[in-house]
C-alpha cells in the first residue's frame, strides 16, 4: 500500500467530515467500525453517520497535524492531532485531540475499520 494513498484518504475523511459529506463517509466508513469516544462511549459506522444526518454534529474548524502512518500489509494505522470545534447536539466542542485511525483495503478501496480518540488539554 502506498503511503500517499492513505494521506489522501485522510484528507478526503477529515474533509467529509468537516462539511458533513454523509455520502462520502458512507464510503469511507467500514460497515462494522467501532470507534471509542473521548467519554469512553464506542460507538459504530451507524450511529456516527446519524450524527451528520440529523444535524446534531456540526464541525466549524478542523485542523490535522503531527500525522504518523505505519501501513503493515493491506492495513495503515494513522495517529494524528487534530484541533476542531463545533456543536454536537447544541453544545459546543472545542479542543485538540489525538486520533488514532485503522485503515484497511477492500477491493481496492480503504475504508476505516476502527479508531479512537483522546484530548489532549
Amino acid at each position: 500500500m502506498d503511503i500517499t494513498v492513505v494521506v489522501n484518504a485522510e484528507i478526503e475523511l477529515l474533509t467529509a467530515v468537516k462539511s458533513a459529506d454523509v455520502r462520502v463517509l458512507e464510503r469511507l466508513l467500514h460497515d462494522n467500525l467501532l470507534f471509542n469516544l473521548p467519554d469512553g462511549n464506542t460507538i459504530t459506522k451507524e450511529l456516527d453517520l446519524e450524527s451528520y444526518k440529523s444535524g446534531k454534529m456540526k464541525i466549524d474548524f478542523l485542523e490535522a497535524a503531527d500525522q504518523s502512518i505505519a501501513i503493515i500489509d493491506d492495513t495503515a494505522v494513522v495517529a494524528v492531532t487534530i484541533s476542531l470545534k463545533g456543536n454536537f447536539d447544541a453544545n459546543p466542542i472545542s479542543g485538540v485531540f489525538r486520533y488514532i485511525r485503522v485503515w484497511k483495503k477492500f477491493e481496492g478501496q480503504l475504508k476505516v475499520i476502527a479508531g479512537s480518540c483522546v484530548p489532549l488539554n
